[in-house]
């Protein structure tokens, strides 16, 4: 394995030299903490939306609670610890990226780490309001995540990810 032995490819951008590994004969860029596999959040974001339509369904239940729970403590270690530490990225980097072919494009991992943030902060918020028997509240909260988890899982959109950009834009004026 060489370092900086070719360019890395970012949204269909060339970014130059930069000391990612690469392998070579391949050209495929090596995903990195700071650049990631465009799938991977994708599968994150199924798993996602599927433990949230299950919190939903079993709203003001121990195990709605519970599951609502385990989503804030996803989100929170992939904003906080980073993306490596989020458990459905584990899932992805062992399970399915080895089955696959290399990304053709990797994806600055700050959206996605931002967008974990974000859905951090919704769900403590829908934690509380489930914990103080704000039912409906809890609800709403989470449903925008789900409506944000399934928008990522389908169709690429990470919300996260846009509200980021706009705010970049904003603050660079």
């Amino acid at each position: 394995m060489q370092v900086g032995a070719g360019p890395y490819w970012v949204k269909g951008r060339a970014r130059g030299w930069t000391g990612l590994p690469s392998f070579g004969h391949m050209t495929s860029p090596v995903c990195t903490r700071t650049h990631i596999d465009p799938r991977g959040p994708r599968v994150g974001a199924s798993i996602t939306s599927l433990v949230l339509v299950a919190a939903i369904v079993l709203i003001s239940t121990p195990v709605g609670v519970g599951l609502v729970a385990w989503q804030t403590l996803v989100f929170g270690l992939g904003a906080v610890v980073g993306l490596h530490a989020q458990p459905y990225g584990i899932v992805y980097r062992t399970l399915i990226q080895p089955r696959l072919a290399r990304p053709s494009v990797l994806e600055d991992a700050a959206g996605p780490r931002f967008a974990q943030a974000v859905g951090f902060t919704m769900l403590v918020i829908a934690l509380v309001a489930e914990v103080a028997g704000l039912t409906l509240a809890a609800t709403i909260v989470l449903a925008l995540a789900l409506a944000a988890a399934f928008l990522n899982a389908a169709f690429g959109l990470c919300l996260g990810c846009e509200m980021r950009l706009v705010g970049l834009r904003v603050l660079s004026r």
